[in-house]
């Protein structure tokens, strides 16, 4: 399987649906070019002075009115003296009564963005809990204004209804770190079927209101979690394997085997890597292609329909799956400490393309990680929990960088005590919040290594270094061969870790793992043949800023920027790739996707050939550069030169994205452009 390729990533930026992860909530596989997301506007997040434990939730849906109407019991505890209690909530609700749990109506006021400010009838006990039961109803379309500008995360519809966690659409605090239990009874219109975490039984039929059929499905979720999240569609039971259930509709039904299968071994593969789930079962749920490209609770997997049935979806799926350890029975203690739940569900999504297709496969992903590592590191995950959550700063932070941690915590103590400390995080730790000293105690303990300087630079610390490599030949007497005197220098004064070294002689190759410590760290190396090349980092366990490292962080941040549609922003960002590498045939193509948008087509076709001429990074620059040469001609009238152009797209035989189908489409009939292109 092949990741994401850059194409599919810039039709998810433009659709506001590239959010790396969201925090464990949003799961989202990025290969390709490691991506960020979408820049908005979003809320101040408060710190919670009230903790939630459970809910019990009465909510009935009518997907032809998009209206909801609910009636919540929020079981939280709050802080002594506490004259003020604040709930997040969806703006696009409208509460209509608040009582206590003394039945006596409690005021409060909505905030910009729409969380509720509730005045307690009385002082609060930090050590009695409250319950509060909140009465609400509104019209949720998707298209109103949510907690998140720019993204849907609740719409009321057909054929498919979604309530995501994120979305606040029942009164909640302490985002993915407040643990809670939930209590839900969810009516919908007949024929729906409901997912959630927790489902005690089958269906019953109910009356709705207005005197409609429907149908009345319960949920219940003991554990302390995250069971927030409620799907409802027109399904059909498309298939299953092993401890899998997949539901699509009956247009990506054909999917459906193949899909159960991926999703059986992905299971299966992270069982054996990180231990027995809490969880026996998981159902694989369809989501609309206008919303997010995959979420997750308990117990449930849901993936946009479009990618139920190609190469994209298979990282995509792995990627939320691997949800059920690391967010569902392990989260984050802090916002700071997101990073280990958000980066071990990257690094698994990786892990899962080394099983499948082999290293130099999980290396290539590896190297667009490390840019999204690199793209906003000023600010320490041990202190990005001052960062808005849904801000691109800390998703790829916590996101890229972690799983790039996870990736040299494995080259550090081995693939034995890596393992071990996975499975030793989830037992310890399981239906809790992990803290970065709780991780860095059991990888000490199943390594028997102290760890503390390395969770210290990569954690505490913000840079990569920079390698430089010298060093000289010497040939030993009596046919012994020779002996390499060098020294590896870097930039950061506190590095401390192991590199390995790759000498190429005129006979065997040697493998030398090298202590670096410092600025300056010297080696011997004696080897029969004359050494040819010494390489650092061959295999790319160390994150290290290179210039190649900087042409891939100027191509992802400009497609963040085209992606808001900033083209003169994001155009610049090119500027700057092209610049560290003329030859960039992926910086090439970039710009001229933006100068195509402009309808500046000579100076598109111009870049295009430049890519054409570049480096042939990703090869899949050739076919469709080939393929927009061909649109262009299209679009001035000459036919004859863009069926020249589309033939040699098909000769490369490469379809990735669909660019042959594309092309062959082409040939058959000419391009033409959209009124909204």
């Amino acid at each position: 399987m092949q990741g994401w390729d850059d194409r599919m990533l810039k039709k998810l930026i433009c659709r506001h649906v590239v959010f790396l992860g969201l925090l464990a909530v949003f799961a989202v596989a990025l290969p390709d070019v490691a991506q960020t997301p979408v820049q908005v506007q979003i809320p101040r997040v408060e710190r919670p002075t009230l903790a939630v434990s459970g809910y019990q939730i009465d909510a009935e849906i009518d997907t032809a009115t998009h209206h909801l109407k609910a009636r919540t019991t929020v079981t939280f505890t709050a802080q002594a003296n506490s004259e003020l209690v604040t709930f997040g909530f969806h703006p696009a609700l409208k509460i209509t009564k608040i009582t206590d749990d003394a039945g006596k109506v409690l005021t409060g006021d909505r905030t910009a963005d729409g969380s509720v400010r509730i005045v307690p009838q009385g002082p609060l006990s930090p050590s009695v809990p409250a319950h509060w039961t909140f009465e609400y109803d509104g019209v949720i379309t998707g298209n109103d204004d949510g907690p998140v500008e720019g993204l849907k995360l609740a719409a009321i519809e057909e054929p498919i209804t979604y309530l995501f966690y994120a979305a606040r659409w029942f009164p909640m605090t302490g985002y993915l770190t407040d643990r809670f239990t939930a209590q839900m009874t969810i009516r919908v219109p007949q024929g729906m079927r409901v997912f959630a975490s927790g489902q005690t039984g089958g269906s019953h039929p109910v009356t709705l209101e207005g005197g409609k059929p429907g149908d009345e499905y319960d949920f219940k979720w003991t554990k302390p979690g995250f069971p927030g999240t409620v799907i409802a569609g027109r399904y059909v039971d498309a298939a299953s394997a092993g401890p899998v259930k997949v539901y699509l509709t009956v247009s990506h039904r054909a999917s459906a085997n193949q899909l159960a299968q991926t999703a059986a071994k992905q299971f299966n593969f992270f069982t054996d890597s990180f231990g027995a789930p809490e969880v026996s079962h998981i159902n694989v749920v369809e989501l609309p292609d206008d919303t997010l490209p995959a979420y997750w609770a308990p117990e449930l997997a849901v993936v946009m329909g479009s990618h139920t049935g190609d190469k994209v979806g298979v990282r995509l799926l792995a990627n939320t799956i691997a949800r059920q350890w690391w967010s569902s029975e392990v989260s984050p203690k802090t916002l700071s400490d997101a990073w280990i739940t958000n980066g071990m569900c990257r690094y698994a999504e990786l892990m899962y393309v080394e099983d499948e297709q082999g290293h130099t496969a999980m290396r290539q992903a590896l190297d667009d990680v490390a840019a999204g590592a690199m793209a906003y590191d000023t600010t320490p995950l041990s202190s990005s929990g001052r960062l808005s959550p849904f801000s691109p700063e800390f998703q790829s932070q916590s996101m890229e960088k972690g799983a790039m941690i996870f990736h040299m915590l494995r080259w550090e103590v081995g693939d034995k005590a890596f393992l071990a400390t996975l499975k030793g995080t989830m037992s310890q730790f399981a239906d809790e919040g992990v803290r970065a000293s709780d991780l860095t105690k059991v990888a000490a303990a199943q390594s028997d290594q102290n760890l503390v300087p390395f969770f210290s630079q990569w954690v505490d610390g913000t840079g990569a270094p920079t390698f430089a490599n010298k060093y000289a030949v010497y040939r030993l007497g009596n046919n012994k061969g020779f002996r390499t005197i060098g020294e590896i220098n870097q930039d950061l004064d506190l590095f401390r870790m192991p590199v390995e070294l790759r000498i190429e002689t005129e006979g065997k190759t040697e493998i030398k793992r090298v202590d670096v410590v410092g600025t300056e760290s010297q080696y011997v190396v004696d080897t029969f043949g004359r050494p040819r090349r010494i390489t650092i980092d061959p295999q790319n366990w160390v994150l290290k800023s290179t210039p190649d490292l900087q042409v891939r962080i100027a191509i992802l941040k400009g497609q963040q920027l085209v992606g808001q549609g900033d083209l003169p922003g994001g155009l610049a960002e090119y500027q700057k790739a092209l610049e560290a590498n003329p030859q960039s045939s992926l910086a090439n193509y970039r710009i001229g996707e933006v100068l195509f948008t402009q309808k500046n087509y000579q100076s598109a076709i111009n870049s295009y050939r430049d890519a054409l001429r570049g480096d042939d990074e990703p090869r899949w620059t050739e076919v469709w550069s080939h393929i927009e040469i061909g649109k262009i001609f299209d679009l001035t009238g000459q036919r004859d030169r863009a069926v020249q152009e589309y033939r040699l797209a098909v000769q490369t035989n490469d379809n990735t994205q669909g660019a042959l189908n594309e092309a062959r489409q082409n040939l058959q009939k000419p391009y033409v452009r959209a009124d909204s292109e």
